[in-house]
């Protein structure tokens, strides 16, 4: 293995917690305190996103792991993105999408804490083999995920002026460090790519997503049409810095697994620019239930 290969290998693992924490602090700089607060009042919305989010997103993934045939890595990462919805572009596709701006920057810390208090204990229950502690995954999502999440809330609303100036910076970097994560993980593992575009994993990933997407959105249950569109959006998309997190604590983890995990979160952002097409032109729609 040649001195550069080795360098990228070392890089890898620092540059993706260095990545969760950029990102996580970054949405925590566009979300507001009063909308956290007035979202976690609200018994609907949270009743909405723990049940597509933690319980019939999880049982989706077992269901598709019942009836494709996948290789046990590519089961590990279905299971494990169950339970950790949206993605670091989900603000950017929401604007797009029309979507309710404050409800999505609410709606962020409410998975962020879903998937921390849940992640350690639903991974080791399904997944077979698993035998990281739940106590020390914990940990390590809330020391990644929550407490950067939150000292960006906090900075937001003690020190607006400073956040808005520092956003921007913060933003690009978290975007450079994106693009050198993914140019890593294809370096690294560059042949199990074939393996997974060659496989049913990467049919079954599209039809959770699609899935989620789609029951998520239909049935909101008095939420508004935009705010429906956030919730879809967010059950579209996959937390990969939670599940990456999570994978780095498995002891030899197949490298299947990480690239799986990385090429979920590339075919994510095709699927979620068609519904950002699709979203705002039912804007002031209703459906059965739901007061646009």
């Amino acid at each position: 293995m040649s001195e550069f290969m080795q360098f990228i290998e070392a890089t890898f693992k620092p540059l993706v917690l260095i990545f969760v924490v950029a990102n996580m602090f970054t949405l925590g700089l566009q979300a507001k305190m009063g909308d956290v607060v007035d979202t976690f009042k609200n018994k609907k919305a949270m009743a909405l996103i723990f049940v597509w989010g933690f319980v019939f997103g999880p049982a989706l993934a077992y269901l598709i792991t019942l009836v494709f045939p996948l290789a046990e890595p590519y089961v590990l990462v279905m299971l494990l993105s169950s339970v950790a919805p949206m993605a670091p572009f989900f603000p950017i596709t929401v604007e797009r999408a029309r979507g309710d701006v404050n409800f999505a920057n609410a709606f962020v810390p409410v998975v962020i804490v879903g998937t921390v208090v849940l992640m350690p204990l639903f991974g080791p229950l399904v997944i077979e083999g698993l035998t990281v502690s739940p106590l020390a995954l914990a940990k390590r999502l809330l020391l990644t995920l929550l407490l950067p999440l939150m000292i960006g809330i906090a900075f937001r609303h003690y020190a607006e002026t400073v956040a808005t100036r520092i956003f921007p910076a913060v933003n690009v970097l978290a975007k450079i460090i994106k693009a050198v994560r993914v140019t890593e993980c294809l370096g690294i593992y560059g042949p199990p790519v074939v393996k997974v575009f060659g496989s049913l994993a990467f049919l079954a990933g599209i039809i959770f997503m699609v899935v989620m997407a789609l029951v998520s959105y239909r049935f909101g249950f008095g939420l508004k049409q935009n705010q429906r569109s956030v919730m879809a959006l967010g059950m579209l998309q996959r937390n990969l810095g939670a599940i990456l997190i999570a994978l780095f604590a498995i002891p030899d983890v197949d490298p299947l697994a990480v690239t799986f995990c990385v090429l979920w979160g590339v075919w994510s952002l095709p699927l979620s620019l068609i519904a950002i097409r699709i979203f705002p032109k039912h804007a002031g729609e209703t459906v059965a239930g739901n007061t646009a």
